[in-house]
């Protein structure tokens, strides 16, 4: 979002701004994606990285001057996994060191690892940082959410507005509060805790690639009891709206408990990431969890 809106900038028509104006022929051409100087590389369709071919042919379209532009702009996104194999980068270092006049080159990535020390020191590396909860939940209040979900989604997104608008997307949070409930209402000696549990760990293993968000939600909630059980208000809380669940909750597990539960979803997250097997690892979380 920030290359493109500096590319907006570098060819936005009204001079003297600090931004651009987003109403001239240029900005709105950015906007609708036909800007004739504005290049994105990315891989070609079912491929996950570029191809030494398609650095050739954008070497040999900046042979020729921009369009319409004063700079034509080349993105280049996410090359720490689209440009790892050394031929292709170093097909393009040359172009980068020398880019032809009034061309820039705009290359993201989310992580420096994979990159190439050869194409870091031809860049000027400008850090990103996250952003505060409130600002990502004020971006999502703004999308439609209540400020109860906006804030739950900007808790695990860790400063990423676009991740936690991709999440806003799934039903996370409804199934975050079906789990939250059964296991606050499910203990191991009770009838059909079995069936229960078996219940639980096969709706949350629906979430596939989700699971794992799924269960930072849930590892939230498990911090907002021991706020609580440490005498914190609930200003310092991060799920209100699971406000009705904390209370029997924090009746039924101390500190040394909920300790204990917190690492517990630490080592099925563990598990997950090692390919375990999804609904076995949530139902050995959940049978523990209820102790």
């Amino acid at each position: 979002m920030t290359a493109r809106a500096f590319a907006a900038f570098l060819n936005c028509l009204e001079v003297g701004r600090d931004d651009s104006c987003g109403q001239c022929s240029a900005c709105r051409k950015m906007a609708s994606g036909n800007y004739p100087d504005f290049l994105e590389i990315m891989p070609e369709p079912g491929k996950a990285q570029i191809a030494i071919d398609q650095i050739r042919e954008l070497k040999k379209a900046l042979s020729y001057p921009p369009f319409e532009a004063g700079y034509r702009v080349v993105m280049l996104p996410d090359i720490h996994t689209t440009m790892v194999r050394k031929e292709v980068a170093n097909s393009l270092l040359k172009t980068l060191e020398e880019p032809p006049v009034n061309t820039v080159f705009v290359l993201t990535a989310v992580e420096a690892a994979g990159i190439l020390p050869t194409i870091v020191s031809r860049c000027q590396v400008i850090p990103f940082y996250p952003l505060s909860y409130e600002l990502v939940g004020a971006a999502l209040s703004r999308d439609g959410l209540t400020a109860e979900s906006a804030y739950a989604m900007a808790s695990i997104a860790e400063g990423s507005i676009g991740r936690a608008r991709e999440l806003a997307k799934t039903d996370l949070l409804e199934q975050r509060r079906a789990i939250v409930e059964g296991l606050v209402n499910l203990s191991q000696s009770q009838a059909g805790a079995v069936e229960g549990v078996f219940s639980l760990a096969e709706k949350a293993a629906l979430q596939k690639d989700e699971l794992g968000d799924l269960l930072e939600l849930l590892k939230l909630w498990v911090k907002d009891l021991m706020i609580l059980g440490a005498g914190g208000t609930e200003r310092y809380l991060i799920n209100h709206d699971l406000r009705h669940t904390l209370a029997p909750a924090a009746q039924r597990w101390g500190a040394e408990q909920l300790s204990e539960r917190l690492a517990l979803i630490g080592e099925a997250q563990r598990q997950l990431r090692h390919n375990c097997n999804r609904s076995f690892v949530c139902e050995v979380l959940f049978w523990a969890f209820i102790e």
